[in-house]
């Protein structure tokens, strides 16, 4: 299959094109690498696929020199001259939308970023797929889309009318409008509910990078609510993996039954407290410890129940908290210095 992959410079995007790859099929990359964190880091992710950042041009596909079936481009999704260009020329067979402005306190710094390209670049996307004949698109959404709901696990079932946050406006904003282009247009669409991914190569405004820099360089590390919350965590490996199940798996039936959402977690949630002592053990180093009150738009906990997934898709996590947290600082070991 030919593959568009948005955000393929990002954390989870990098990790879906290359398992891509590794399984033969064709893939475009799609990344703005905007600056809302060190695009060092984004940059070393591409290397590792091959795209070395001299070559990088907007707009231009520039082909990677470790795998044949990989070519990459800076784009931004809103554009809506070389979007739909590029969807015209390469005639993907299915899309991955991982593109989106993250983070849930960056939103209410910088609210114009979520609206570009969350909302206007999702609808761009959405265009794209209506007029190109797309088989398959899957995008993602976010636990975040559950606001402050305290029944637990959260289910897809769940209301999600009552977000905490702008960015979590977005995320239920698209689901809303791929539901609404999948029946008018019947394009077969996926939505993923990501519930706290971490892993090698992770982004550097999360916790699990957050701390690891702290306790390594004797830095205190900073715990919202006096530490009393808790994350669905969920290994890197275990998501790319239900991401491309999803993608397999195309939404069968006729309008709103071609678009489905799912929870993608590990439906084990983990107290942050367990979590640091977890990474406190894999560095060898306690950490010092600042307790801080609630943050605006952050949630109490997460915990995602993923029954649907595994039961439609075949979905089953399997890496434990401790082997995940063990391969996560085994890299951080080796490629801290160079992006940090």
């Amino acid at each position: 299959m030919k593959i568009l992959v948005t955000g393929a410079a990002g954390f989870i995007g990098f990790h879906v094109v290359k398992r891509l790859l590794e399984r033969g099929d064709e893939v475009v990359g799609l990344d703005n690498i905007n600056d809302y964190y060190d695009v060092n880091l984004k940059y070393a992710r591409l290397a590792e696929t091959g795209i070395t950042w001299e070559g990088i041009e907007p707009g231009k596909l520039v082909r990677g020199g470790r795998y044949p079936l990989y070519r990459f481009a800076r784009m931004n999704l809103e554009d809506r001259e070389r979007l739909p260009e590029l969807f015209a020329r390469e005639k993907f067979d299915r899309v991955v939308n991982l593109a989106a402005q993250a983070g849930v306190r960056y939103s209410l710094e910088n609210p114009f970023a979520y609206v570009d390209s969350n909302l206007v670049g999702f609808v761009n996307v959405l265009e794209c797929c209506r007029h190109h004949g797309i088989q398959h698109l899957v995008y993602a959404s976010s636990s975040s889309v559950y606001g402050s709901n305290d029944k637990v696990p959260f289910s897809e079932e769940d209301r999600v009318d009552d977000p905490v946050s702008l960015y979590a406006a977005t995320k239920k904003a698209n689901e809303l409008m791929a539901s609404c282009y999948s029946k008018l247009y019947g394009i077969p669409a996926t939505g993923l509910r990501f519930f706290t991914v971490y892993g090698p190569w992770g982004r550097p405004d999360m916790a699990p990078m957050l701390f690891a820099k702290a306790i390594v360089n004797g830095e205190p590390i900073k715990v919202f609510n006096r530490g009393d919350l808790s994350r669905d965590f969920t290994y890197i490996d275990d998501i790319v993996e239900g991401v491309l199940q999803v993608l397999d798996k195309v939404p069968g039936g006729d309008g709103d039954r071609r678009h489905e959402v799912y929870n993608i977690g590990c439906s084990s949630p983990v107290r942050l407290m367990d979590f640091i002592e977890c990474l406190e053990n894999a560095l060898g180093k306690r950490a010092e410890k600042i307790y801080l009150p609630m943050q605006p738009g952050d949630v109490y906990r997460t915990y995602a129940d993923t029954s649907k997934l595994e039961r439609e898709v075949g979905y089953k996590p399997s890496v434990t908290l401790e082997k995940g947290v063990g391969e996560f600082v085994g890299w951080w070991r080796n490629y801290s210095i160079e992006l940090t």
